[in-house]
């Protein structure tokens, strides 16, 4: 009766979610739960993150930060520029950032040790807000959602299709860690697609998107020539500076663009 039970549950949610096309072309299962939902589940991942750990009270380097997440921000489609971002600088020494639903962005002021200018943040901080607009952490969540067995989930899933159920279940995953939930690293298909959306986002900013390149150099330096631990599920690193240096010459125009209408940010 249960794996009877479990296929009705699954078939509901398939039925809530859409297959919809992520901004590089490729189809993706989202759905199942509500922007608000999603949006919470993004401010409670961010809370627990801060709570953890020590946030920076350097004026320029919180200056600096906001100020390259403005000028990408800027540059976001409609739905996203009605946000309120939020951003957060934290002391620590591993060179890490991300970005989250609901306008969150989460820097380590050890990115700083491998990022040497403004275009090499906004590479980094652009990937990251390249995941929340392609719409990964939903994704990500569709899937579990999927995946999950016993009978606490055919409850959820059971009682509703959308609304309640996918409440249920937000909440579940609320109640196992939204940081854990929200802030593993996403797949390698998610991590490359990331990187080439932000890396467009970066020079329709009016970042040089050719300094997407040169980040991901550093990062391999610092690291002595191994990805860092927190990369491990991205693409293999000298692959990936082969794309970023591939694609930065057709986004020449679109930052050459940018820098013609203005868009000349001055961060530091």
């Amino acid at each position: 009766m249960k794996p009877v039970l479990l296929g009705i549950a699954i078939a509901m949610l398939v039925s809530a979610c859409a297959t919809t096309t992520s901004p590089t072309g490729r189809r993706q299962m989202v759905g199942g739960v509500s922007q608000a939902e999603l949006d919470q589940l993004g401010a409670q991942a961010f809370t627990e993150t801060k709570s953890k750990g020590t946030l920076s009270t350097d004026p320029k380097q919180n200056a600096y930060v906001q100020c390259v997440v403005n000028a990408l921000v800027a540059e976001l489609p409609a739905q996203y520029r009605g946000v309120r971002w939020e951003t957060a600088l934290m002391v620590d020494k591993e060179p890490n950032a991300f970005a989250l639903p609901g306008g969150k962005v989460g820097v380590n002021t050890g990115i700083f040790t491998v990022a040497k200018n403004q275009d090499q943040l906004a590479a980094v901080i652009g990937h990251e807000i390249g995941h929340v607009i392609s719409r990964h952490h939903e994704e990500r969540i569709t899937r579990q959602m999927g995946a999950q067995t016993g009978l606490s989930v055919l409850g959820a899933l059971a009682g509703a299709a959308y609304g309640e159920g996918a409440a249920s279940t937000v909440s579940q995953l609320g109640g196992a860690g939204a940081q854990a939930a929200f802030l593993l690293p996403g797949s390698r298909t998610q991590e490359s697609e990331a990187d080439i959306v932000g890396q467009r986002l970066m020079a329709e900013a009016g970042f040089n998107p050719a300094q997407a390149v040169d980040l991901w150099q550093n990062m391999m330096a610092a690291s002595g020539g191994r990805s860092p631990q927190w990369l491990s599920t991205h693409p293999d690193p000298a692959n990936r500076i082969r794309e970023l240096q591939r694609d930065a010459p057709s986004l020449s125009g679109v930052y050459q663009q940018a820098q013609a209408d203005g868009r000349r940010p001055k961060c530091g």
